[in-house]
């Protein structure tokens, strides 16, 4: 069981086979870890959250059988999976695991859901509005900024992102001349 935050680890994108493997996109910077032999992961949604099991209530673990790499991610077998029937009612599911089981965040990085409410800042400290949310493209994560004139995009990456301060919630942007407008 668990009650604290959570950290989405990899989502499922499809059944693979006829066993029961899963196609695992991965979140994680630690796939050997989280997803090694006999350890366990949480179904939940995409923004981190635990989802029950609808007709018991329970949250619903699966425990790694085995992995393989495969394309950009890996295939995982689960316990209790053991045949395409059953893999596919898993897909789309986010794999999530209790943020106090994962090392923190060394310097430079942050998790995902600590974005939202972070104050935006351009390269002079002005404020350029709130980050409100974020979602993943094919390209890389992208923030959505609540600006004086609604809501707007960035990328998040070293090309639009100058630095971040994890205790002052703020993260400071060098963005074109109209991209928030």
């Amino acid at each position: 069981m668990t009650s604290g935050p959570t950290a989405v680890v990899g989502r499922v994108r499809r059944a693979h086979g006829i066993k029961g493997e899963l196609v695992v996109a991965l979140q994680t910077d630690a796939p050997d870890a989280i997803f090694a032999a006999g350890a366990r992961v949480f179904v939940g949604t995409a923004d981190g959250v635990l989802s029950p099991d609808p007709k018991t209530g329970v949250l619903r673990e699966l425990v790694v059988h085995a992995t393989r790499p495969f394309k950009d991610g890996l295939l995982v077998q689960f316990d209790g999976i053991t045949d395409r029937t059953e893999a596919e009612r898993w897909r789309s599911s986010s794999l999530l695991v209790p943020m106090d089981e994962l090392d923190p965040p060394g310097d430079g990085e942050l998790w995902r859901h600590e974005l939202p409410g972070m104050r935006a800042l351009d390269t002079h400290g002005e404020m350029l509005g709130e980050v409100r949310g974020y979602y993943e493209l094919p390209q890389g994560l992208v923030l959505e900024i609540l600006t004086a004139r609604g809501l707007r995009d960035v990328p998040f990456n070293d090309a639009f992102v100058i630095s971040f301060d994890r205790v002052a919630r703020q993260i400071t942007l060098d963005v074109p001349e109209g991209l928030l407008e």
